[in-house]
């Protein structure tokens, strides 16, 4: 490792978190140090401390910027000129289209299993939660309560987890969420 990298090459925040997102979905939290990630990037682990604290802080990082990125997706859908139903269907899709698209970010955000780290997992989830939740409860005319509405959830949740982890694209399954998509949306009558 050299002291000092070039201009070309210096260390930013995306690439460490680029490089331990993988590691982390890899290996796991627990079997990841800075060191580990430094050592990746070819980079002594004090240039890492330049950008975060510990690997804590770190790892929350990446979930908050994984959860914005979802938030995002969702609210670019939610201002595009459809009506309720298409809306509706393309928030649905647009989620498992995630999923796929970004396997390493929904791992971390939804199939982390580590115990030190899912008590703080609890943030991001609920604030995206919350914004799929209502607009799901506002495209359905409010007419479906929050069971309902959780279910809608669980079951897309499943869809891209299941998806997510075959190493599939969503080109690779695109047919099968939309039939997915389309039984939902049958079952709530829209």
């Amino acid at each position: 490792m050299t002291p000092r990298k070039s201009v070309e090459t210096e260390l930013s925040r995306e690439r460490i978190m680029d490089t331990a997102r993988s590691l982390f979905v890899k290996e796991g939290y627990q079997s990841v140090s800075m060191r580990k990630i430094a050592k990746e990037l070819d980079y002594t682990h004090g240039a890492i401390y330049y950008h975060f604290e510990n690997k804590a802080e770190l790892f929350y990082a990446l979930v908050k910027e994984d959860f914005s990125l979802l938030d995002g997706v969702l609210e670019k859908i939610l201002r595009q000129d459809f009506g309720e139903r298409e809306k509706l269907r393309k928030i649905l899709l647009g989620f498992i289209e995630f999923g796929l698209t970004h396997p390493n970010h929904y791992e971390i955000m939804f199939l982390t299993r580590d115990e030190d780290v899912q008590s703080h997992l609890k943030k991001g989830p609920d604030q995206s939660y919350e914004l799929f939740a209502h607009a799901i409860y506002e495209l359905c005319g409010r007419k479906v309560n929050m069971k309902t509405i959780w279910s809608i959830f669980l079951s897309i949740h499943g869809f891209a987890a299941v998806y997510c982890r075959s190493g599939q694209t969503y080109e690779d399954v695109s047919d099968l969420a939309e039939s997915h998509v389309s039984l939902l949306l049958k079952a709530i009558d829209m």
